[in-house]
């Protein structure tokens, strides 16, 4: 067994993470993950409402006696999220520990600190991490280039961004992107890591509630980025939907300065969008 900082801090037999993923982290999959020695989050958005984030916390303490915790990605949408009641809704549940992510979590800091909940943040600088540090987070988790989802802009990797945040930081150092295998792990703990941070090696597993054609593909098939024109880069698993899409938005909508998006277009891109997301979150 390896001990760390984190081990002790949390209470979990391995320095290993699964990070929150959209309708992935459900309370089966995250007891799995819990009861291996490891540490899972639910997500809390995959609920549609605070109310079933509620049950879903129910559910899974029914499926285990060790350590979870919430995720909480805090990112701008069309439709409102109540993020202050997702917020409340944890706490009054009892858990301890959340993950955040997006942006800030400093404005629920005074709730989570009064309830005793301990805030893990999701950083993709130094810059972000430090400021995680003074808010008060206990821990972060730093993205390097190689993460998917929303790896930042700064294009720097995991193994160059690591040790930078390591000597930075005072608390806790969790590496994420591109960790997915014991050499990852001890690679990260020698570089200053308190542990590893992983997301796609989860979805391969056997408890991930995700469709096996699409796990036998994680061998096979590259990541890519996209987005990244609207400063929102994302990675993404390759298929065909998002090479379509994003070759016919920037030849239909970038070729001028100010491009004019009618509904139609926009609708078509979103479609596309959505089903590049369905590919790597389902």
């Amino acid at each position: 067994m390896i001990e760390t900082r984190l081990t002790r801090m949390l209470g979990i037999q391995h320095p290993i993470i699964s990070s929150g993923m959209m309708r992935v982290s459900t309370a089966e999959f995250v007891a799995s993950v819990a009861n291996s020695g490891a540490l899972g989050f639910l997500t809390a958005l995959t609920l549609p409402t605070p109310e079933e984030l509620t049950k879903e916390i129910e559910r899974t303490r029914d499926m285990t006696d060790k350590p979870f915790g919430v995720n909480l990605t805090i990112l701008p949408s069309l439709k409102p999220v109540p993020y202050p009641e997702y917020a409340a809704a944890i706490i009054d549940s009892g858990i301890k520990l959340v993950e955040t992510a997006g942006r800030s979590p400093e404005p629920f800091m005074p709730h989570f600190e009064k309830a005793g909940v301990q805030v893990i943040h999701k950083c993709t600088s130094v810059k972000h991490a430090l400021k995680a540090q003074a808010v008060g987070c206990v821990a972060v988790e730093i993205d390097g280039f190689e993460a998917a989802g929303h790896p930042g802009e700064d294009d720097i990797p995991s193994l160059v961004l690591l040790p930078r945040a390591v000597d930075a930081l005072d608390i806790p150092v969790i590496a994420c992107g591109g960790f997915s295998d014991a050499r990852g792990l001890v690679a990260a703990l020698a570089m200053g890591a308190d542990g590893v941070s992983m997301g796609t090696r989860f979805m391969a597993t056997v408890e991930a509630p995700v469709h096996d054609n699409l796990k036998q593909e994680f061998g096979n098939r590259i990541s890519v980025l996209s987005m990244g024109n609207f400063t929102w880069l994302i990675r993404t698993l390759g298929n065909m939907y998002k090479d379509q899409g994003c070759e016919w938005f920037m030849s239909e909508m970038c070729e001028n300065s100010t491009p004019i998006i009618d509904t139609t277009k926009l609708t078509f891109f979103l479609l596309i969008f959505c089903q590049n997301r369905f590919y790597l979150f389902f």
